[in-house]
């Protein structure tokens, strides 16, 4: 037995969702309008027929009560006489029937007046078995259903010469056009309805392939992306979500553009500065012989190559590191504390005549183990760029609602047309305070980056007394 294969899913654009929950909202928004309004009328229809036939049944029981006899000026003593005179003072409406009935020996009860044409296909006063049930019912008032239609009659009994009913004065309605005009009313709100939805429908889906059009825009561009070009953004229009969702998209590409390139900027200086020490490593071990002075002599070159390799490679993880939210851990830190922190730490660095100028008071929002690591690069680099003796001057001081930590010496400076250049990766400078650097580069790229995770910066005082390597950061958390 074999099993169909199960077809592809449908796909169903945001647009048609939207449109048919659109839909299907205002269709039952639409429904139950009408129909509330049916119901409303339809009460309507039902209140005025109860009020019309209390109203004549109230008139015939005064004319009773108070009524007299035109012939005789005296009251009604013959229930026919007074039905008969009441009639003839009396004027039916549109669909309304008055009539009196009178009991004949028995017999069905006999139709005294009725007033005028009902246009309806049997009206109450062609039908007897009808009049007969009507007379002889014990309420007051009722619905009568024919296949006909119905009739909403009321009554009135006269009985003037013994218990039983003589004769008895009926209001009857014939509701079937009223209620015909409420269904017509209801059939015309159907047919609007329908039009209104034929004309949501073309609204709708023009608006929201307006709206959703940024929305497509970022399928596109998604689709479209490649990690060789990441360069394409949305443009925004408005300020509403959608407008949000673009700004958000374009934020994420900014991150991922910067992410890529960062990895590749690690690549290529990764495979140009290991590149050379590979090189030295391989030459010495092929050209090893057997002696075993060359051989101690060889293993020392490699084990130093390696060994720069190795803080390369650290160097380079700590700066695709910095790419990460949690480069950085901001914690309260008092600043005296830490400026004397960094001070005792860089006294080992060589000998020098180290200083500490001034110390800021107050407490800070920083990462205490990043602002060492780049103020001990600072002194190092400070140390390998002066003499035994010279002065390295370290110190924090408060700038409003920024904090300055500093580094200052005494060498020879920093030429003009490398100021701008120290802090990128590999870059020592053209004529950077003679020969002697043995580093990749990275040191002050790392500073730099310690620097902007705490949302401040790095900057360079250089002059013939030597140079001054400044962060400044907020003194507040701003992450």
């Amino acid at each position: 037995m074999t099993t169909a294969e199960p077809g592809p899913a449908r796909w169903i654009s945001a647009r048609v969702r939207i449109l048919l929950w659109l839909l299907v909202v205002m269709a039952v928004a639409l429904a139950a309008v009408a129909m509330t309004t049916r119901s409303v009328l339809v009460r309507d229809v039902d209140h005025r027929i109860s009020r019309l036939l209390a109203q004549e049944t109230s008139e015939f029981t005064n004319f009773e009560a108070q009524g007299v006899d035109p012939e005789t000026g005296r009251p009604f003593t013959d229930p026919d006489r007074l039905i008969h005179v009441f009639l003839e003072r009396q004027y039916a409406d549109t669909d309304e029937e008055l009539l009196g009935l009178v009991a004949r020996d028995g017999r069905s009860p006999a139709q005294r007046v009725q007033q005028r044409e009902i246009p309806v296909e049997r009206p109450l006063h062609e039908d007897a078995a009808a009049r007969r049930a009507i007379f002889e019912a014990d309420e007051a008032t009722g619905a009568l259903h024919r296949p006909e239609g119905e009739i909403r009659w009321a009554k009135v009994s006269v009985a003037r010469h013994g218990g039983e009913p003589e004769a008895a004065f009926v209001v009857a309605f014939h509701p079937e056009r009223e209620l015909a005009r409420v269904d017509e009313v209801f059939r015309l709100m159907l047919a609007i309805s329908g039009v209104a939805l034929l004309m949501t429908t073309g609204i709708g889906w023009a608006v929201a392939g307006r709206i959703l059009k940024p929305v497509r825009t970022v399928r596109t561009a998604a689709a479209q992306l490649t990690e060789q070009d990441l360069t394409q953004r949305i443009p925004v229009q408005g300020r509403d979500d959608v407008a949000a969702l673009a700004e958000t998209f374009n934020a994420m590409l900014d991150r991922l553009e910067r992410a890529f390139a960062a990895q590749r900027e690690f690549v290529d200086d990764a495979g140009h500065e290991l590149r050379t020490p590979i090189t030295i490593v391989r030459g010495h071990l092929e050209l090893m012989g057997d002696d075993p002075a060359e051989r101690e002599e060889t293993v020392r070159l490699v084990t130093d190559e390696l060994d720069r390799m190795s803080r390369i490679v650290e160097d380079l993880l700590l700066l695709a590191k910095a790419e990460r939210p949690d480069f950085v851990t901001p914690a309260p830190v008092q600043l005296a504390e830490l400026t004397a922190d960094v001070f005792v730490k860089a006294r080992t660095l060589g000998e020098r005549d180290w200083q500490l100028p001034e110390v800021a008071d107050g407490e800070a929002g920083l990462d205490a183990q990043r602002i060492t690591q780049a103020m001990v690069q600072l002194a190092q680099n400070a140390v390998q760029h002066t003499t035994a003796g010279q002065t390295v001057r370290i110190g924090s001081r408060l700038a409003g609602a920024r904090v300055e930590l500093y580094v200052a010496d005494s060498g020879p400076g920093v030429q003009p047309q490398d100021a701008e250049v120290i802090f990128e990766r590999f870059r020592r400078g053209t004529a950077r305070r003679g020969a002697r650097t043995t580093g990749a580069g990275l040191g002050l790229a790392i500073v730099r980056a310690i620097a902007e995770g705490h949302r401040g910066g790095v900057r360079l005082r250089s002059s013939d007394a030597g140079a001054t390597f400044v962060l400044d950061l907020p003194l507040e958390e701003d992450r």
